[in-house]
């Protein structure tokens, strides 16, 4: 017994090392052509719109992707998702080291987006099935969430130095070699995972993805300009998708996205709480480094830096916040760190061509304080609001809704600032815009915060969503420690019982590919 809960414990280590790594690959790679935009432009002779899609093109891929690789991962293998990703992300960024125009550039980006939400969706499913509730996946679960953060702060000035010192190609080279050594890593430390084999909801898995594929691009393109024709048609033809989609789910016997999870609480809570991350803090922290360019003088290198106060500060609060666990629940972490993003913001208002960049910093720190605890709570709170067997599909769900609020963000602030007096020319003018985006910013993410406050879980309710985790011992299930995902009542506490083995409410894999059966869950203590 002893020799299996230590196989178990280094098996759990593994996957938190891979997947940790994976994510903050993959945001440092979402972040990468922040500050190198105008060189790529420039290179592969991309004009306003083309700049404007070598930014956004990977929103579209990850965010159109993320809800059908998640069905995937939970099953037919969260281990088999992750490795495939990895290989895409390889050949992606090969192509985009590559590329000799801007359209081969942006097939590239929408590969990577692809892949990107194949490693997210696949990595923090496997961390949900690794880690039982309870201290250990607050852990783990904070851990991630500090790789988002981390990879937000290390993108752009990665790519900001190394563009001191050699070409933007060199970059994406990088990437690439990096993604090799993670897909390898991953292949030889991962074991495989997943829920029962589902049909998979091929009419759902389309008419959703492409729905939000049109969404996105329309919001690309709109930063050109909402008044060009084609960007109506693509909101309509996204608007008929999703209508397809809800009617399709309602039919579906083994949907993608189970209509019954907006009745969860926690579900509620953990997707309204990463789309306003997405609109109100992402959204408006997209737009520093520019806005810091053009009111103070900063350089491109300097302005990534600067930026860094708030991601960088996001890194080290996240994992941090486990510290909270079974004092305050996560859903009210979510809705505390989303209010302080508010205050931070707020503080914004107000700069101009006459101020310093220190006048930037206190509400930079303000608001990556509460983003890590944001981004650590969320990771938690994905993984439980849904059934053990349906993880992936709970993070895939929860990462859809922040990138795509991050694409409607971005889209909104742009609109704000071209908004600005005289169309935002002057440094003047540019301050007026971003202190009203910092208004706007600021008012959505408290209103987001209330929100989330206000979805309330009955008593017993939190437990019977929480999916319990872990791989299971080898001799097959039933009750106590045959198995670590069994189906039972879980134990009380704050926000579902985050010291006890919650319910899994459907069977899942062990690493031998076998599927589980239901058991009455024990307290993590119990189950070692």
């Amino acid at each position: 017994m002893t020799t299996e809960a230590g196989d178990r414990d280094s098996a759990a280590r593994a996957t938190l090392a891979v997947s940790c790594t994976a994510t903050l690959l993959v945001l440092i790679n979402f972040t990468a052509p922040v500050p190198t935009v105008r060189a790529i432009g420039a290179d592969l002779g991309s004009g306003p719109t083309g700049q404007t899609w070598v930014l956004g093109s990977i929103s579209v891929g990850l965010a159109a992707c993320l809800m059908a690789v998640g069905a995937l991962a939970d099953g037919h293998g969260r281990k088999r998702t992750f490795v495939g990703g990895g290989a895409v992300l390889v050949a992606a960024s090969a192509l985009c080291a590559a590329a000799p125009n801007t359209a081969v550039f942006v097939a590239g980006r929408l590969a990577q987006g692809a892949a990107s939400a194949a490693l997210l969706a696949s990595s923090l499913g496997l961390l949900g099935h690794a880690f039982a509730p309870g201290p250990a996946r607050a852990r783990a679960t904070g851990l991630w969430g500090a790789m988002v953060g981390g990879g937000i702060a290390v993108g752009p000035v990665f790519t900001a130095l190394l563009g001191e010192v050699a070409p933007w190609r060199a970059g994406y080279a990088i990437i690439a070699g990096a993604a090799v050594l993670v897909t390898l890593w991953g292949l030889v430390a991962l074991r495989e995972s997943r829920g029962a084999r589902r049909r998979l909801d091929v009419a759902g898995v389309l008419t959703l993805g492409a729905g939000i594929a049109l969404l996105v691009a329309a919001l690309t393109e709109g930063r050109a300009g909402w008044g060009q024709p084609h960007v109506p048609g693509l909101l309509l033809g996204a608007l008929a998708l999703f209508v397809g989609f809800v009617r399709v789910e309602r039919r579906a016997a083994e949907p993608v996205l189970d209509p019954a999870l907006s009745r969860r609480p926690a579900f509620r809570a953990a997707t309204v709480g990463a789309l306003v991350t997405g609109v109100g803090v992402i959204g408006l922290m997209t737009y520093v480094p520019a806005v810091a360019q053009q009111v103070l003088g900063l350089s491109p290198l300097h302005s990534a830096l600067l930026l860094a106060t708030w991601s960088g500060l996001s890194f080290l609060a996240a994992p941090q916040a486990r510290r909270l666990a079974g004092r305050v629940g996560d859903r009210h972490q979510v809705a505390a760190g989303l209010a302080l993003c508010g205050v931070g913001e707020l503080t914004l208002v107000g700069i101009g061509e006459q101020s310093s960049w220190w006048r930037l910093v206190p509400g930079l720190a303000l608001a990556g304080l509460g983003s890590g605890v944001v981004n650590a709570a969320l990771a938690g709170l994905a993984v439980r609001s849904v059934p053990a067997h349906r993880v992936a599909v709970g993070s895939a769900a929860n990462n859809t809704a922040r990138y795509l609020g991050a694409s409607v963000g971005v889209a909104l602030f742009a609109a704000v600032l071209a908004g600005a007096p005289h169309g935002g020319h002057s440094a003047r003018d540019v301050g007026t815009g971003m202190s009203r985006a910092a208004l706007i910013a600021a008012v959505l993410t408290l209103l987001g915060a209330v929100l989330v406050a206000l979805c309330r879980e009955r008593a017993g309710e939190a437990g019977a969503g929480a999916p319990s985790a872990g791989p299971v011992a080898r001799g097959g299930t039933g009750r106590g420690g045959a198995g670590r995902e069994g189906a039972g009542p879980g134990g009380g506490g704050r926000e579902g019982a985050e010291h006890a083995g919650g319910v899994g409410d459907g069977p899942r894999a062990d690493s031998a590919g076998r599927a589980e059966g239901s058991g009455v869950g024990l307290p993590a203590r119990a189950r070692e």
